[in-house]
């Protein structure tokens, strides 16, 4: 049976193959497209999930990270009981993702060594929490930006609007500037 990483490049190898006939070669840039395509498709960033020995200490390592479009985002589980959780209105929060990406919630993840992975495809901002510590500021911050992107018009997610509910306080302090991200490549604590 092929993994999921197999599987993931399988599907983008098919979707570059598909894409590679209506691509003119000649174009300026169509040759990076195409091989931009099959690249995505094995690029995979990963999150741990961490707690002290006591649990009074909780964070996602790194708490900022910077990928490419059409990377696989995988956060791993190292002890606790953690979640990866998009602020969405699905989850119960306002939005703080891009508008057209899709949300994610990953359930809690209790055994050390248990995984969850997205594909994150729609440039900007995404904002994403622990279900039982979002209260201890237990968030992490991803921008999809592709190279030579105008990191002046990534912008901060906007305020709750329409009576939904925002980011605690403690998350909100929590987040790193996207400056520091798009700078460092990676934040960590």
């Amino acid at each position: 049976m092929p993994t999921r990483r197999e599987f993931l490049r399988a599907g983008g190898l098919a979707l570059a193959g598909l894409a590679a006939p209506w691509l003119d070669t000649r174009l300026p840039g169509a040759r990076l497209l195409a091989s931009a395509a099959v690249a995505a498709a094995d690029r995979v960033a990963e999150i741990r999930m961490r707690s002290d020995a006591l649990g009074s200490r909780v964070w996602f390592d790194p708490i900022g990270l910077r990928v490419m479009p059409g990377t696989t985002v995988r956060w791993v589980l190292e002890g606790n009981v953690h979640s990866a959780t998009a602020y969405h209105p699905s989850n119960g929060f306002a939005s703080r993702i891009p508008a057209g990406a899709e949300p994610w919630d990953s359930g809690m993840l209790t055994e050390p060594g248990q995984s969850f992975a997205v594909r994150l495809a729609v440039p900007g901002v995404y904002d994403y929490y622990c279900i039982p510590h979002e209260m201890a500021g237990m968030v992490g911050r991803i921008v999809v930006a592709p190279e030579g992107a105008d990191v002046d018009a990534i912008r901060e997610p906007g305020q709750a609007t329409g009576g939904l509910k925002p980011p605690s306080p403690a998350a909100l302090a929590a987040f790193p500037p996207i400056a520091s991200i798009l700078r460092g490549g990676a934040v960590r604590l």
